[in-house]
């Protein structure tokens, strides 16, 4: 089913300047695309229940464990700025 396209609103909203010729070459592909898009909604799915990925997963994160961590002298050694034994930072949010 042939789709007409209007590629100048579609150069419009993408902020692109096009050449006749590249509109006409434009606009042929944007049909093979949708054409295409359009066949995948035809998928016989009804049967197949909605997934996250096409293989089952189970959680992928690593357990919980306590490890050792650095010393905070060793974690702030490299920081631009400290206070109070934390990174200070610029202030982001004003205060009234």
């Amino acid at each position: 089913m042939p789709v007409e396209i209007d590629i100048d609103h579609v150069a419009r909203l993408a902020r692109l300047e096009l050449s006749d010729e590249e509109k006409e070459r434009l606009r042929a592909q944007l049909a093979v695309i949708l054409d295409n898009a359009a066949k995948v909604g035809e998928v016989a799915t009804e049967d197949v229940p909605p997934t996250a990925y096409a293989i089952p997963r189970s959680n992928v994160l690593r357990p919980d464990e306590l490890t050792p961590s650095l010393p905070v002298e060793e974690v702030l050694a490299n920081a631009p700025e400290v206070e109070d034994d934390r990174f200070k930072v610029p202030r982001i949010v004003e205060v009234e």
